[in-house]
């Protein structure tokens, strides 16, 4: 692992004041930014309109601690998970999802190696948490997927969610972070992408919930909910044994109130656990509350040594049609790069 700082931790007046105290113009400073953040350049030498004299000196004086693709698998759906390599060994996740109809095409990135949260369904949690991932890293997963949307569809990156491996909300600095560079101008070294094409996913942590909403949050929050009632919801999600239905719900209604943003409850369907007409009547309740939300069914992706099977087609098209009778916006989502591991809950550097 690199003694050296990273440079892409300074902003560009640090890079400035560094760059003068060695007697360059200051639009040199302006170039390397532009090769750290909007050209994504892997490492100094491929920053050719600098000198070999310049890229040597800031080889010798910064690390650039940037992702390598290690491997991309391709899903028969047009799904691609592709594994990263961090600086420090690392191995992480990130899966590009594109619908070609609706000229979509989506990046589900990761915000940290493995995660702390060990949810019953997913795979990710029994890897426990290795270190949170850098704003930088985040940055990294949308550019390299987006080069490989532009080179296998031709379009570029539409939607990300923060939806990988990792809880976003437990590296907060670093997920803000990203989406401020996500969100930044071509010009200021950001990809321009539109906030509100940015959803982060949450297990669920309403302090945090609460402080998206005091700092002005302009994306979308999701919520991993997959329990429309505490005890089943403990059995699954330990992190509900802290942060409580009635406790989310509040947060929501407060972050709600506060920035009036979309929200939606992500509902994983298990066979004879959560899908029975009785749980839909519990959800239906919990999208009663004083804000919008919708609904997203997901279909449940098997993992080995996991006690849960995904719900048969009739018992989730009754639930998701008891949802749409009640008033409930819902959409049932079916599962995309399956045969790669690369669904919902899978992402675990096979």
């Amino acid at each position: 692992m690199s003694e050296k700082k990273d440079i892409r931790t300074l902003s560009l007046p640090d890079l400035e004041v560094a760059f003068a105290a060695w007697g360059e113009p200051r639009f040199r400073a302006g170039q390397v930014w532009d090769w750290l953040w909007s050209k994504g350049a892997p490492d100094f030498d491929s920053m050719t309109n600098l000198s070999k004299a310049l890229r040597a000196r800031l080889a010798e004086t910064y690390a650039l601690n940037s992702l390598t693709e290690e491997k991309t698998q391709h899903s028969l759906d047009g799904t691609l998970k592709t594994r990263w390599l961090t600086y420090d060994g690392h191995r992480i996740e990130s899966v590009l999802i594109p619908v070609t109809d609706d000229d979509r095409y989506t990046v589900c990135v990761s915000t940290q190696v493995g995660c702390s949260l060990t949810c019953a369904f997913c795979a990710t949690g029994r890897m426990g948490r290795r270190r949170n991932l850098e704003a930088s890293e985040i940055f990294d997963q949308v550019v390299g997927v987006n080069r490989q949307s532009l080179e296998h569809y031709g379009k570029p990156i539409t939607n990300v969610v923060y939806m990988g491996m990792g809880e976003p909300l437990l590296t907060y600095p670093n997920t803000m972070a990203s989406i401020a560079r996500l969100t930044a101008p071509p010009e200021e070294g950001g990809l321009g992408i539109g906030a509100r094409r940015i959803t982060v996913s949450t297990a669920g942590i309403a302090k945090m919930i609460r402080k998206l909403a005091d700092d002005g949050f302009r994306s979308n929050l999701a919520l991993s909910l997959h329990a429309a009632d505490d005890d089943k919801r403990n059995e699954i999600m330990p992190i509900n044994e802290t942060n409580n239905l009635k406790v989310l719900m509040e947060s929501l209604e407060y972050f709600y109130r506060k920035t009036k943003g979309r929200i939606s409850y992500e509902y994983i369907a298990f066979q004879q656990f959560n899908d029975s007409l009785e749980d839909a009547r519990r959800l239906v309740q919990l999208c009663r509350r004083q804000f919008p939300v919708r609904v997203n069914i997901i279909e449940y992706n098997p993992i080995g040594g996991v006690p849960f099977e995904k719900s048969d087609e009739n018992r989730l098209n009754e639930f998701g049609a008891y949802l749409a009778k009640e008033g409930v916006t819902v959409t049932v989502r079916r599962s995309r790069g399956k045969d790669i591991d690369a669904a919902c809950g899978q992402l675990a550097n096979k």
